[in-house]
């Protein structure tokens, strides 16, 4: 859609212009507490099952791993887990301390700007997935890529930490399926709100 194009395209680069201080600030935090590199670069699965790097402060010390965040999808997915809903792991001990009010806030997450002037990803759209969590997909699921992954979307204005693994993926297939630009402008109004009431 070229529309919701020329907003990911005006909208990115407007937020990387008045939100550079902000970016600056938050990369010398990093430097200071834990060293460089200042981004955290992953492979994520976008529109089509397409892989592309996704861009984010990074948020854990050097050298860490993925197997803490695979366990702890696995309990999410599988109903194991001791607490509700999708979260950040927060008290990660791989989590700097910076990176801790990074993740609480999602300030972690501007860098994604850049993966959305680049068209990788959209303003609106389902959270960017992992390879690793497609084994507990539903067929329904699937729908979801059928749209760029978004820095915010449905599900994180609908409920976000209180919301389920299965539960997200729903909504981010029903995104998918009727997700039109008065949807998205609905949830980027609603995100602010729902981005503060995570971190309080």
């Amino acid at each position: 859609m070229a529309a919701k194009r020329t907003i990911d395209l005006l909208g990115s680069a407007l937020g990387l212009v008045l939100l550079s201080p902000v970016l600056l600030v938050l990369a010398v935090a990093i430097v200071i507490e834990s060293g460089r590199p200042v981004l955290f670069r992953q492979f994520r699965l976008g529109r089509g099952l397409r892989e592309f790097r996704v861009l984010k402060f990074r948020t854990m010390k050097l050298g860490s791993t993925s197997e803490m965040h695979r366990a702890y999808i696995k309990k999410l997915a599988t109903g194991q887990a001791d607490d509700e809903g999708l979260k950040k792991l927060t008290t990660d001990p791989r989590v700097t301390r910076v990176g801790g009010f990074l993740r609480k806030t999602s300030l972690d997450e501007l860098p994604q700007l850049v993966n959305v002037l680049l068209g990788q990803m959209s303003l609106v759209g389902p959270r960017p997935a992992l390879e690793y969590e497609l084994q507990y997909y539903s067929d329904d699921h699937y729908a979801r890529f059928a749209v760029k992954p978004g820095m915010t979307g449905l599900w994180q204005v609908s409920g976000r930490n209180e919301l389920g693994f299965a539960e997200m993926l729903d909504l981010d297939a029903e995104y998918a399926r009727a997700s039109n630009l008065g949807t998205d402008v609905k949830i980027l109004v609603k995100t602010p709100a729902a981005a503060i009431s995570k971190a309080a």
